[in-house]
């Protein structure tokens, strides 16, 4: 698939799926992906990933009137992981990450002197999710897929009804999370993709942790770290 074609897919995903509401859109230096989940019917709403612009996702929930009752982190990178507090103490909902990667949470300092940012304050989770837990908000259900390799503690979240991965860090479009950092290992990124990613159906939309969306039959496909 082309880069603008790609590019499309993602301007045009980003709307109402049946019976939910979704906004993805970059935040902060790194521009990761964050993903405002909302229920219609209840106005109750999951953020992925609030890295950044807390300002633009209160922003956003207002403009749908949602409530927000989880804080889901996928990976405890600085660009995913910053404003998760601050939000927490505006909404009051919960945080939400693996604590495998609690190590990389007592590296935010270093994480932030790799980008020249100021160190922003973070905290242990108030849950650590299990693999294949559900993750609720009103009619909203999605389900952790634990899978370890850009980080140890890498997750991601599956709507089954509307067809949907939040894929952090793991997934691309026509690429991979990168390895290279503390806790990454090729050889765990390369088998959580196979194992818990690419058996879900070709139409699942996938929206990474940065750039464009595609799909996990686009990426089966044609992605060459996995052809």
């Amino acid at each position: 698939m082309a880069q603008a074609d790609r590019l499309r897919l993602f301007i045009s995903s980003n709307k109402r799926l049946p019976n939910m509401i979704r906004e993805t859109f970059p935040v902060g230096l790194l521009q990761c992906n964050c993903t405002i989940l909302g229920d219609e019917q209840t106005r109750e709403a999951i953020v992925i990933d609030p890295g950044d612009e807390i300002p633009r996702i209160l922003a956003a929930l207002a403009k749908h009137q949602l409530t927000v009752r989880q804080i889901v982190v996928t990976h405890a990178h600085i660009d995913h992981i910053a404003s998760a507090l601050e939000l927490k103490q505006i909404t009051g909902a919960p945080i939400l990450y693996n604590s495998a990667d609690l190590p990389l949470a007592a590296m935010m300092d270093m994480q932030a002197a790799w980008i020249g940012v100021k160190t922003p304050d973070v905290k242990p989770p108030d849950h650590s999710p299990a693999d294949m837990e559900h993750v609720k908000a009103g009619n909203i259900d999605a389900q952790v897929l634990y899978t370890p390799g850009h980080t140890e503690g890498s997750l991601c979240l599956y709507v089954p009804a509307n067809h949907l991965l939040i894929a952090g860090d793991t997934l691309f479009a026509g690429s991979v999370g990168r390895t290279d950092l503390p806790g990454g290992s090729h050889g765990k990124l390369i088998a959580s993709i196979r194992e818990r990613l690419l058996p879900l159906p070709d139409a699942t939309l996938v929206i990474p942790g940065h750039g464009p969306a595609t799909t996990i039959g686009e990426e089966r496909a044609s992605n060459p770290f996995l052809t």
